[in-house]
């Protein structure tokens, strides 16, 4: 059996990793990296294998940086099956469109511009690309086993985290592989606890957060002192989310401050399409989420969605204080670009960080203090107030991971650690090691391993 990375090893962002079992090929999601340009760059590279050559994708869920690079694996012959749950699916589809927009959109206005060293521009897929990956889904059901080959089953169970997110079990040659993808949390307002694995000869687990624990703060009274001192000294506050799950929880959260009489009668608006789409999706999943139906129809009516462009840019113009909630998560690109050069420069206004920032991204650049920040070819000076309200991220901390390793009997016999920044694999790495006496690898991009 070969395992070998080629995304997400040493870095967070763009997750594939390939096990080959007596021919067989499996691709453990296929994500985009997000970041500096150094590693956006590796979305342009092909993998080290053929992909007409990979039999199976197994999608974990529906996150740009675990499905974001399936149109490149189609593009490049893939003919296989993508295996993933039903919201995995829906949510795949919408993000992969939304991506594939984005880039041909950025590609136009970089070539209108002249912003870019490349002529012509040109986006990494187009929407007819991303079409051309949805033929290859095939809905897989939790908790059920499923035959990839004679001798090789794979089964999904709830990771937490998104709608539809799934730790993966792989078992072949007489080995239980697992692969955690993004653990969610115990405690998270919307979403379900992660299951823990049971058995797992070798686990693959993320690592996001393995150098932190939340803290110990209450996000809705961090979010509500926020959203107070920003209204009254006339400002705007600009909260840059990701579409699926987290923008839905700051919707909610927000929702709960408000029928308590806790912030101020502005208008509160969510621009993000793909996150007004999401919210139908949680209407169709009952089963994979804690809200209630009338609590998700009560919530939404609070808000003004806003779907079309010109909408956007009235908004964006609009001299009244406001609450806004866009897409995307990281400020790589969407909506919240187009409010970011609007507001960053004007010291009234908030710009709320409320999930993980990558490193190299503009999310991350801001909360480490940048004086400046580009966007579309232009610099602007920062002077809004940068809040960063970290009890609000959908990925388990240093101590939620160690408990979902605590059910696996016997103890594994080796950890790999992925999906993660240098700082946190090697904090999570020895926080294992010291508490069930397994060694963890760090594996980097293009590593391979055998296992006998």
């Amino acid at each position: 059996m070969k395992i070998q990375f080629f995304g997400a090893a040493g870095t967070v962002t763009g997750s594939k990793t390939l096990i080959e079992s007596n021919g067989v090929r499996i691709l453990i999601d296929c994500g985009l990296f997000q970041g500096n340009k150094e590693t956006r760059q590796l979305n342009w590279e092909s993998l080290e294998v053929l992909p007409s050559t990979i039999d199976y994708v197994l999608l974990t869920h529906g996150h740009l940086d675990h499905c974001g690079w399936l149109p490149r694996l189609v593009m490049q012959g893939f003919e296989g099956k993508i295996y993933c749950t039903s919201p995995t699916k829906s949510i795949s589809r919408l993000i992969l469109m939304d991506s594939a927009k984005i880039q041909e959109e950025e590609a136009e206005k970089a070539n209108q511009e002249h912003y870019s060293k490349h002529i012509p521009a040109k986006p990494l897929y187009t929407v007819e690309d991303a079409e051309k990956v949805l033929p290859y889904f095939r809905v897989i059901q939790p908790d059920t086993d499923v035959d990839l080959d004679a001798e090789i089953t794979a089964r999904f169970f709830s990771a937490g985290h998104i709608l539809g997110a799934c730790s993966i079990t792989l078992n072949l040659e007489g080995k239980t592989l697992v692969f955690s993808g993004d653990i969610g949390r115990d405690d998270d307002d919307l979403m379900f606890p992660p299951i823990k694995p049971k058995k797992g000869d070798f686990v693959f687990l993320e690592s996001t957060y393995g150098d932190r624990l939340h803290p110990d703060t209450i996000p809705m009274e961090d979010m509500e002192f926020c959203i107070n001192e920003t209204i009254s000294r006339g400002g705007n506050v600009i909260i840059p989310s990701f579409a699926v799950e987290r923008a839905q929880a700051i919707m909610y959260l927000i929702w709960k401050l408000k029928q308590e009489g806790r912030i101020p009668e502005v208008p509160y608006i969510i621009d993000t399409p793909m996150g007004i789409k999401v919210i139908d999706l949680f209407t169709e999943n009952k089963k994979w989420h804690k809200l209630k139906l009338d609590e998700c129809d009560a919530m939404c009516s609070m808000f003004d969605l806003v779907t079309d462009f010109e909408e956007t840019m009235n908004t964006v113009y609009d001299e009244h204080p406001k609450v806004v909630i866009a897409a995307s998560g990281m400020v790589t690109g969407g909506r919240v670009l187009t409010y970011m050069e609007r507001n960053i420069a004007d010291e009234k206004n908030t710009i709320m960080i409320v999930g993980f920032q990558a490193e190299g991204t503009r999310g991350r650049k801001l909360i480490e203090g940048e004086k400046e920040i580009k966007i579309y070819g232009r610099y602007y000076p920062v002077r809004a107030q940068i809040v960063e309200l970290e009890g609000l991220s959908a990925h388990g901390d240093q101590e939620d991971l160690l408990q979902w390793l605590s059910e696996i009997e016997p103890k594994p016999e080796r950890i790999f650690l992925v999906h993660g920044e240098t700082e946190a694999l090697v904090a999570l790495k020895k926080k294992v090691e010291e508490q069930y006496d397994v060694f963890c690898e760090i594996p980097y991009i293009g590593q391979s391993f055998e296992i006998n």
